[in-house]
């Protein structure tokens, strides 16, 4: 049988790139999707090769419809039809209560996070209807539900979006063949917390949850990869929650 070929967006650091890696150990050929760091998606492309999977690297800001279209197209040239998609290039913007927030955060947050996966799930489903079949699967948040007032309600609506969103398509989708879910991580130790100015953040918020740490980019990665996977072939529109019981 073909290896099923996925795209991963924001592949290059953090929960995307552990998802490559994980899908390439389970046999999926990958095309990771990045906006700036070209040696860190090299890198995560270069340990992907290493499980025997091919992969291509493809530099772009999913939240323009004319990167988003180049991305499904070098995907399906160079690793052939696109069965997967794993939605996960996000921006948070700085912490801060929303009476603070500057417009072009707001603006930005918005764009990347709900625009740049509606681009994303309207190529995917094109491309796999006209396939017969696939799955996506959304980077959600915990946020979504608990709102993280004072830290980013603005990225938190971008993700109650989100959880709109899979269940809306997963519906929309289902008589294609197209499987439509999401993960919302909770408070995940990844680089992500440095970039929006508080690297001390998992540690700190390590006492509110109830397993008593912050997760792993990886297992995260182990759900995404279930739901992409045949064993959850009867799973659409759930928003899996992972969060450590937060």
């Amino acid at each position: 049988m073909a290896r099923p070929v996925t795209i991963v967006t924001g592949g290059s650091r953090g929960i995307g790139a552990a998802s490559c890696v994980r899908l390439a150990a389970d046999g999926h050929d990958i095309a990771l999707g990045y906006l700036s760091n070209d040696d860190a998606a090299h890198e995560v492309a270069e340990t992907v090769r290493e499980t025997g999977a091919r992969c291509i690297t493809v530099r772009c800001d999913t939240s323009q419809e004319a990167d988003v279209e180049r991305l499904f197209d070098a995907a399906g040239a160079e690793l052939g039809a696109v069965s997967g998609l794993v939605n996960n290039a996000g921006v948070t913007g700085p912490l801060g209560r929303l009476t603070e927030a500057r417009t072009e955060d707001l603006r930005r947050v918005m764009d990347v996070n709900v625009l740049g996966y509606l681009l994303c799930c309207r190529r995917a489903a094109r491309d796999m209807a006209a396939l017969g079949g696939g799955a996506i699967v959304n980077i959600s948040s915990a946020a979504a539900t608990l709102g993280s007032p004072g830290d980013y309600v603005h990225y938190a609506a971008s993700k109650a979006a989100t959880d709109a969103l899979t269940i809306g398509l997963s519906k929309e989708l289902g008589p294609d063949g197209i499987r439509v879910n999401a993960v919302a991580p909770g408070i995940i130790d990844t680089d992500m917390h440095a970039t929006m100015g508080d690297p001390g953040r998992p540690a700190r918020a390590a006492a509110a949850i109830p397993l008593g740490r912050a997760g792993e980019a990886s297992e995260i990665a182990a759900a995404v990869a279930w739901l992409l996977s045949p064993d959850s072939s009867y799973t659409t529109g759930a928003i899996l929650r992972v969060s450590g019981g937060r």
